[in-house]
């Protein structure tokens, strides 16, 4: 991170100024409502903002809480102790924290050089970044971000230990810069920002920790991950025994957690695959049949246009219109 930036993150608050000086405990009007221990996104964000961002305040413990929001944490130096539905997180330099609405929280003092960026999303600001990003569907960064919004049962917490993966840093701090120097007229650009940045992070899932307690999603979230990177030829009994399960109980875990047996849920992906390459590319139909995994061109035709209603070549005329 930039020097100037981070000198800037890491300047004393009126907050922990009065921490400092002897005042003990966090000052709970600023968070939420006497009454409850959910922080309260009305409290944090200015009105009209779907975004905002702050800096975590050190030196305090802070209970335990949940949000009505989507929360962010990146660690811009040092480390901060969370306990996140009952486990021990540690999240260091660099790395990402996603707090979904669902997650309880405590958090433990951090010291002076312990400078982390919280940033306070409600779940529509996603919604632009990912229109941006089809036309070739994601399935797994559809659940990940169903998980955050609270739509699907959430994992807690997705905890990205990305410190080395420059473009992630680099969009992080983009987002961090403009947010803070708040630059006019940017909310497009952020979201289209925050959109960039779960592309990023859906190539790294394998370097991504999340709730123990949540093995439905750890599951599902392991099993799309392997379709996004295999969907040509990967086979459910490779996927199996890579995870160390009976193929038998993998294939009905899939078709209980996700609705979709692992064959639909290949399908899905392969086609939204020769979708993109219809609207994006030349290929010829044969050639795109072959590339996301069909021999047989005209099963390929068949299935197209079962899914889109139409056929490839009609598919591709109308997105050249």
């Amino acid at each position: 991170m930039r020097e100037e930036l981070l000198r800037e993150l890491q300047k004393i608050t009126p907050e922990e100024e009065r921490l400092l000086n002897g005042k003990s405990g966090i000052e709970k009007t600023l968070y939420m409502s006497a009454e409850t221990d959910i922080v309260d996104a009305k409290k944090l964000l200015e009105e009209g903002k779907m975004i905002q961002i702050r800096t975590h305040t050190r030196f305090v413990h802070f209970p335990r809480h949940t949000h009505n929001y989507i929360e962010v944490i990146y660690m811009c130096s040092g480390s901060t102790r969370h306990v996140i539905n009952g486990e021990d997180v540690i999240l260091r330099q660099g790395e990402l924290l996603f707090l979904s609405q669902t997650a309880t929280q405590e958090i433990y003092p951090a010291g002076e050089g312990d400078i982390a960026v919280n940033f306070i999303v409600l779940p529509e600001f996603f919604e632009y970044g990912l229109t941006m990003m089809e036309p070739e569907e994601n399935q797994l960064r559809s659940f990940v971000i169903d998980c955050l919004r609270g739509e699907k049962e959430a994992s807690g917490y997705l905890h990205f230990k990305v410190a080395d993966v420059l473009p992630v840093q680099n969009l992080v701090e983009n987002l961090i810069w403009t947010l803070w120097n708040r630059q006019p007229n940017k909310r497009r650009t952020n979201q289209a920002t925050m959109g960039l940045l779960f592309l990023q992070l859906m190539n790294h899932m394998d370097r991504m920790e999340t709730d123990g307690r949540a093995g439905q999603q750890k599951l599902v979230i392991s099993v799309l991950s392997y379709i996004e990177d295999h969907y040509r030829e990967g086979e459910l009994t490779e996927l199996a025994n890579s995870m160390h399960y009976d193929v038998y109980w993998l294939s009905r875990e899939i078709k209980n957690r996700t609705g979709k047996t692992y064959t639909e849920l290949v399908q899905t992906k392969r086609l939204s695959r020769a979708a993109y390459l219809l609207a994006a590319t030349g290929m010829s139909v044969a050639e795109i049949s072959e590339a996301v995994g069909y021999d047989n061109v005209s099963y390929f035709h068949r299935i197209f246009q079962k899914k889109y209603g139409m056929t490839p070549r009609k598919y591709r005329i109308g997105k050249e219109n």
